[in-house]
Formats: structure tokens, sequence, C-alpha cells
């Protein structure tokens, strides 16, 4: 529409097709229609008329050359993510249900026997001291465990800049706390993850989505077209294993995005909660490691390779990690003592490197189950890749399927999964789902990948979707 606009096959003043033809016309969802529409009177090429409908306004001379030339800069706007979200995941809930819309691995994959072993040796010998001691940034022992896995990466990170936090989760959100007001607009990812984009609306902050690829990453023109346009005060991405698409940002592009924001002045908070679950010989470099201006707030956690549900994650928050602490205080004030020095004891003494080996050979040889059946059951066209770590595959289905449809089905058929819709500020990517490959295989697992194979030719699946509200 935006070509035919303004190549001038449409005059100024010339009517629009209705939302109703367009869904018809080229079968999608009334949402994507009206928002198709929000993007071409933004970018000036139709005017709405209330209650007759858009009518085109082409640009003249040389404005009109230029945005040939060049697609408008993504724009920001609110965020209302948090109800479907809450849906989709009070679902997967339900007894029974096959996970593969779950955000974690299977528990069987984690040493929680040794653990309780660390865990219990850290509760004698925690004296009531540590209730003082081991205020933020937190227990010291554990700070310099986590600053030694930093080192073995090449990236030094003193143990005073890093800050424990009640998992990853809080982290990410204090750093978002530590450099924005109500109302500062926040480069996210599209696809990306939806506690972003809820973190985003609790705070009253606007989003402005960056494309992420599936095969390269985060569309650094797109962003850097972004930053050049718009007032944003920080960025929130993932640069190893994207959730959910799983891809890994290139040494190349992670030290340009550095560089780009460095320019900007613009602080990147980078949630890197997968890097260590890499089946490829060493861990993919974080963004963290380009940063020599103290930009970057490296957050990470235990929750997804150690201890789910411990919740002790971290964040090294460069240039930002007084303010962050003190966030920390005024908030939850401490994680969990006794569980900070388990997790410390773990490290020192539990042999987490014999672990990780352990669990990434899972994940891999569980991958290669995965993409199998995906092969065997699902329909011609459906598009995935094969990330070289985490534990998510993002699937593109050919047009139309609505996501959302096919994620009620699955439920009432005992299959959870996660609907493309989830993981965008606008609900876009209603033809996409997110799946979890981290349950160790088994034939029932096998038959809910063919549960959604069948469920695809499902009429309510294929049909056009309704508007959302």
């Amino acid at each position: 529409m935006a070509d035919e606009i303004r190549a001038g096959h449409l005059a100024t003043g010339a009517r629009m097709p209705s939302l109703r033809q367009v869904t018809a016309q080229h079968r999608v969802s009334q949402s994507t229609a009206t928002r198709a529409y929000h993007l071409l009177e933004q970018w000036g090429l139709v005017r709405a008329e209330e209650r007759s409908g858009y009518f085109a306004a082409s640009p003249a001379g040389d404005d009109a050359r230029n945005m040939r030339r060049a697609a408008p800069p993504p724009a920001s706007a609110a965020v209302d993510i948090s109800d479907l979200v809450f849906s989709v995941l009070d679902a997967a809930k339900r007894p029974g249900i096959v996970p593969l819309g779950s955000a974690f691995p299977a528990p069987q994959l984690f040493p929680l026997a040794r653990l309780a072993k660390s865990l219990g040796q850290a509760a004698r010998i925690v004296s009531p001291w540590n209730t003082v001691v081991d205020l933020p940034p937190g227990n010291e022992t554990l700070r310099r465990q986590i600053a030694l896995r930093y080192l073995r990466i090449g990236v030094s990170q003193a143990p005073d800049g890093i800050v424990v936090t009640d998992g990853a989760l809080e982290a990410l959100n204090l750093c978002l706390m530590a450099v924005t007001r109500p109302g500062d607009v926040v480069a996210v990812e599209a696809p990306g993850f939806y506690a972003a984009l809820q973190a985003i609306e609790r705070l009253d902050l606007r989003a402005v989505e960056i494309p992420v690829d599936p095969s390269t990453g985060l569309d650094l023109d797109a962003l850097a077209a972004a930053l050049a346009t718009q007032p944003i005060r920080a960025c929130w991405f993932m640069t190893n294993y994207q959730n959910p698409t799983g891809v890994t940002l290139s040494d190349a592009k992670k030290k340009a995005l550095v560089e780009l924001l460095a320019r900007h002045d613009v602080p990147l908070i980078e949630d890197d909660v997968y890097g260590e679950l890499h089946y490829r010989a060493d861990y993919p470099l974080p963004a963290l490691a380009y940063d020599r201006n103290g930009l970057v707030m490296h957050c990470s956690s235990f929750s997804k390779t150690l201890a789910p549900g411990y919740r002790i994650g971290w964040t090294s928050a460069g240039r930002y990690a007084d303010r962050v602490r003190r966030l920390k205080l005024m908030t939850t004030l401490s994680a969990s003592i006794p569980v900070q020095a388990g997790i410390a004891d773990y490290l020192e003494h539990g042999g987490y490197d014999r672990h990780l080996k352990k669990i990434r050979a899972a994940l891999q040889a569980q991958q290669h189950a995965m993409d199998d059946a995906l092969r065997r059951w699902l329909p011609r066209g459906t598009r995935w890749t094969l990330p070289d770590g985490g534990y998510f595959l993002w699937l593109e289905f050919p047009e139309p399927v609505d996501a959302m449809a096919l994620h009620r089905l699955a439920i009432e058929r005992g299959v959870s999964l996660a609907p493309g819709p989830v993981f965008s500020a606008s609900h876009a990517f209603e033809h996409c789902i997110r799946l979890n490959y981290g349950y160790p295989w088994s034939a029932r697992v096998d038959d809910a990948v063919r549960t959604l194979g069948e469920l695809l030719a499902d009429p309510a699946v294929r049909a056009v979707s309704r508007p959302r509200r």
C-alpha cells in the first residue's frame, strides 16, 4: 500500500480499502490491518477521517523520494501486554500439561541433591552478622565466584561492581529503574522477552520495537534509525540465545552495538541468562566484553543453569552499580542470605562446570529429537532455526495461522506452547510460536508435537482471527 501511494498510483484524497476489505483480501486479522493503517498514518501516507475511513495523502517532492529510499524508523508506543501474558501463563499451569510453552528446562536436569548439601552446609555456618554483612551488594564469596566466572571468558569484573538480586528478572528491572523515569522510551526486541514488555508497562514507559531476525539477530540499522529520531533512554536486549528466537549476535554485531550505543550515550541492559548453556566450545562473549564506557549492565542468574526457584541472580552494572545497589535496598532489601551462601559453596566445591557439561549435552540431544519430531509432524512450509545453545525454538508457520487460537486448542489437548503475540508490544507474530525442548524426550513429548501438527489443520487455527480489544 505504501509503494502504491509513493509511486503515485493512488491520487491524493483517494479512498483506501476498508479494514474489512483488507482483512478479507490479505487474510490477516483486523488488528494487523489496523496496525498497518496506523503505520501508514505515521509515515504521512494516509489520513484518517472519523466515520469515513482512510484516504491517501501522498507526500510530494524530496519528502516522497526520501521515503522511497528508506523505511521510516520504528515509533514508540505505550505497552499493554500483561493480560495476554498472564492468560497464557495461567493456562500452562494446568495439571498434566506437556510444557512445550514453559520458560524453564526440566527440573531433573539440575543437581538438586548436591545443591541441597551446599545449602545445608551454608545454613550451619551462616551467622546472625551475615544479615547485615550480606546486604546489597550481596554475599562477598558469591560475588567473587561470579567475578571468576567472568574471568573465565576473558572479561574482568570487580566483585564490588556486582549486585546480587532475586533472580535475573529483578536485576533487569532494577537496571531499568536506574536509568529511566515514567514516560521515557526504551528500545526492546521484536520478538522479545515478554517480561521486558511487562516491566515497561509497569513503570509507565514507552517501547520502541527493534526487529530481530531469527538467523542474524537484532537489526542494527533499525536501531540506529530509532536512536537518531527518538529520545531512547535505554535498550533491553538479549545478545546470546535470545528468547524467543534462540539467535546469538555475532561478535562483530555485539561490538558494533556497543559502539553505536556509546555514540548516543545510551545504556544497554544485557539479558544473558542463557549464555552458559552453549553447545559450542566456548561461552559466546557478551556485549559487556566490548564495553569501555560502563554503559552495559550485564544481567544473569542461576535459574536456567543450576537452581530454578532459588531466585539468585546478579548484575554487573558498570557506572550504574551504586544506583542499582540502592534501588535493591529500597525495594526488596536483600536476596535470601542462606541461599546466597549455599550457591557460593556449590560454586566453590560442587562441580559446577561438570554439571554444565552434562546439561549442555542433554539439551543438545533434546534439540535433535525436537527437530526430528517437527520434521515428521508439522506441515511443509513451517520454518525454524537450530540455535547452538539455550532450549527454545522459534517456529514460523505459513500464513495464515492464528497462534492464539492454536494455543487455546493445544491447551484443551494437554499441550502448552508460547504464542507469538506475547513476545511483541504490538501483539504481532500471530503466525509464530515458541517451543521449549528443555524436557527429556519421551513418547509423550513426541505425541505433543504430533498434536500440534494435527491442530494446524483445524479450521479454527487457519481462519482469520478476531480483532483484539
